[in-house]
C-alpha cells in the first residue's frame, strides 16, 4: 500500500512553466502515394473489408482489404495496398501492387510491383516496373502502344509480305531446266 510522506504533502502544486513552442515537424501522410496521372479523388477499401464477387468502378481505387473474384477498372487506376489480398483477375489502366495478388493482371498502360509485392499470375501491359525484393511468378506479355500510324505501317508491311510470299511461292513452282 502506498503512503504519502509529509514532505510530499508539503509541496505546493505548481503549474508547468511554458516552454518556447517549437514547430512540430510534418507527419508523413498515410495516404497512398499518387502520381500525377492519378486523379485527385480515389475510392478507398480498408483492410477490414472483404469483397467476394465482381468489383468494377469509374474512379481510381486504393484497395487495402481482401477481394475474391474479378476487378475491372478499365479507364482507371488500382493500387493494392500493403495489407491488400487479392484472389482475382485484374484489369485496369494502371496497377500498382504493394500487397499480395493471386491472379492475372492486365494493365492497359503500366503495372508496377513494389518491393513488398507478391504476385502469382500472368501480367499483360505496355510498361512494367518490378522493384528489387518483389516476388513474381508467372509470364509477362509486353504489348506495344496501339496508335493509328503504326497500324497503317503494319498493314502495308503485311501486304508487302504477302506479295513477297506469293511471288516466292510462284518461283518455287517454276519448272527447273
Amino acid at each position: 500500500m502506498w503512503k504519502s510522506t509529509p514532505a510530499s504533502d508539503a509541496k505546493p502544486m505548481s503549474t508547468p512553466t511554458p516552454t518556447p513552442s517549437m514547430p512540430t515537424p510534418p507527419r508523413p501522410s498515410l495516404e497512398p502515394a499518387r502520381s500525377k496521372d492519378f486523379a485527385s479523388e480515389m475510392a478507398h477499401i480498408g483492410k477490414s473489408v472483404i469483397i467476394r464477387g465482381e468489383l468494377s468502378g469509374s474512379e481510381d481505387l486504393y484497395l487495402d482489404g481482401e477481394v475474391e473474384g474479378n476487378i475491372s477498372l478499365m479507364d482507371h487506376n488500382l493500387i493494392v495496398g500493403p495489407n491488400g489480398r487479392v484472389r482475382a483477375n485484374i484489369a485496369a489502366k494502371e496497377v500498382v501492387v504493394h500487397g499480395k495478388v493471386d491472379g492475372n493482371v492486365q494493365g492497359n498502360e503500366r503495372v508496377e510491383l513494389k518491393k513488398s509485392a507478391v504476385l502469382s499470375g500472368d501480367i499483360s501491359t505496355q510498361r512494367i516496373v518490378i522493384e528489387d525484393g518483389a516476388f513474381f511468378k508467372g509470364a509477362i506479355d509486353i504489348r506495344k502502344e496501339a496508335k493509328s500510324e503504326p497500324k497503317r505501317e503494319m498493314a502495308a508491311a503485311a501486304s508487302a509480305g504477302a506479295a513477297y510470299s506469293s511471288s516466292s511461292a510462284q518461283r518455287s513452282f517454276e519448272p527447273k531446266n
